[in-house]
């Protein structure tokens, strides 16, 4: 008889009749996970092999469930072997749910409830969670302190960076991985981090959320875990989705402590940053060091993240390097490749609208009804109709085109571009959006907009169940 089918007998009088794998080792934690069942009896048995993360989960388990929040179980344990078994929580993630119940970006009823619920557990967690817990149990360390917040980033500088085969300067990074770390210690610490608080460490049972895999918890700032879930890569949350649950997850916290928002969001798009690397460190040493390509395929959801970032999120802190860094990797066709298209059934064609347009007549309307996309300000760029030669022209003609092809912004501009569009393409496809439209503006609507529009038609047109429009708003009213 084994430890854990030794366990389940003492505590149901019964030895399990079966015993399923529910995760064989594999996974990213390499825990052994059995469902084992006796009639009416059912369990989950653990097996692996390091002592202080079980001592851990059992200890916080036990922590957790004296202050009433939903835990398993524990049923009983034998550390010296390495197991434990704990309450069956069923079989569906919060993840499993989401993408089982979402349409596109029409995130489902009932995940979006789960959601809501999981978020509001979260503050009791980190608040009431904190207080008389033994942080002796926590391991590696007792804090997300400077150490670990390290280990974070030479994790994604080596594991990812570097196996990726993407050039940096190791000692400007290191510079601004340390203005990072500065930065984020600035933000309150005395909370419980619960780690690795996303969508597939969080069971939906009857319509509840019940919460597994803080074993890596210690002291932190409230930030990390909520940028865990809302941005936790492969769910790919809408943007909308997650700023309404960014606002809920502030009230419920604002119901426990005193904090201001602003105060919250200075130090929040940092963590989701970290945590950002984090993942993409743990993808590339799953996938490119252990052979294991199905965590590469979440690689492109992640860039999409740090794509985001990019244009919508300005940190108070200087990094040039590691936003250099971020742009190469959000630019890079071999990482943005890595997605596999898993669509379900026959793929439907993705409609493609790309266009141009001036600034000065307002943005342009989207008549497709799905009411998202891309518009991209090519003013910034070199300006061919400031120059006499050209001024007739558009950006459709050749001279035109050869013109900007040789200014190094305008290619860096379209690279950009380009990498952020063909990410939304490959997802698009894989989950059966129908919709895409994607616009480029600049002052007159007729040079840079133009040629922008007419070479990411182009290449969009080669893909694969892709069908490309093109409409240049300016010169159609102009008739050009």
């Amino acid at each position: 008889m084994s430890a854990l089918d030794d366990l389940f007998r003492k505590h149901f009088g019964v030895a399990p009749a079966t015993v399923t794998p529910v995760q064989d080792g594999l996974g990213g934690s390499g825990r052994r996970i059995l469902r084992m069942g006796a009639g009416t009896a059912t369990a989950v048995g653990i097996e692996y092999r390091v002592r202080q993360e079980n001592a851990a989960f059992i200890g916080f388990s036990e922590h957790f469930r004296a202050l009433g929040l939903p835990v398993p179980a524990i049923y009983g344990h034998n550390l010296d072997s390495g197991c434990y078994i704990m309450e069956d929580l069923g079989g569906t993630t919060l993840y499993q749910l989401l993408q089982s119940t979402r349409d596109g970006d029409q995130v489902g009823e009932a995940a979006m409830g789960a959601y809501k619920k999981a978020i509001a557990w979260l503050p009791r967690f980190q608040v009431d969670g904190a207080c008389g817990l033994d942080w002796g149990l926590c391991c590696p360390r007792d804090a997300f302190d400077r150490q670990s917040i390290e280990w974070d980033l030479n994790y994604f500088k080596y594991y990812f960076l570097r196996l990726s085969g993407l050039a940096f300067d190791e000692q400007a990074l290191q510079d601004d991985f340390n203005t990072l770390a500065d930065f984020l210690l600035q933000a309150p610490q005395d909370y419980f981090l619960y780690r690795d608080f996303q969508s597939r460490n969080i069971m939906v049972r009857d319509g509840e959320p019940w919460f597994l895999d803080y074993q890596g918890g210690r002291r932190g700032a409230l930030q990390y875990d909520i940028a865990s879930l809302l941005f936790d890569a492969k769910a790919d949350l809408p943007h909308a989705v997650r700023h309404a649950l960014l606002d809920l997850y502030l009230e419920e916290l604002q119901e426990r402590i005193s904090i201001s928002r602003d105060d919250f969001l200075r130090h929040y798009f940092g963590f989701v940053y970290i945590r950002i690397f984090q993942a993409l460190g743990a993808y590339g040493y799953r996938g490119y060091f252990e052979r294991k390509p199905l965590f590469l395929a979440s690689v492109p959801y992640a860039l999409r993240n740090i794509a985001w970032l990019l244009q919508n999120v300005a940190l108070p802190v200087e990094m040039p390097e590691l936003m250099r860094v971020c742009r190469a990797m959000v630019a890079s066709e071999k990482l943005q490749s890595l997605a596999p298209l898993q669509a379900s059934g026959p793929q439907r064609t993705l409609h493609v609208h790309v266009g141009s347009f001036s600034f000065h007549r307002g943005l342009p309307q989207d008549d497709s009804g799905h009411g998202g996309g891309f518009i991209f300000d090519a003013r910034s760029l070199p300006n061919p109709g400031r120059l006499a030669e050209y001024r007739d022209l558009t950006g459709k003609d050749a001279a035109v085109a050869e013109y900007l092809a040789k200014q190094p912004a305008a290619d860096e501009f379209y690279q950009h571009a380009l990498a952020m569009v063909e990410a939304s393409v490959r997802s698009y496809q894989a989950r059966g959006f129908e919709h895409l439209t994607v616009y480029f503006g600049c002052t007159g609507g007729q040079h840079r907009s133009v040629y922008m529009a007419e070479k990411l038609a182009r290449q969009l047109g080669a893909t694969p169940g892709a069908a490309v429009t093109l409409e240049h708003r300016e010169l159609t009213r102009m008739g050009l």
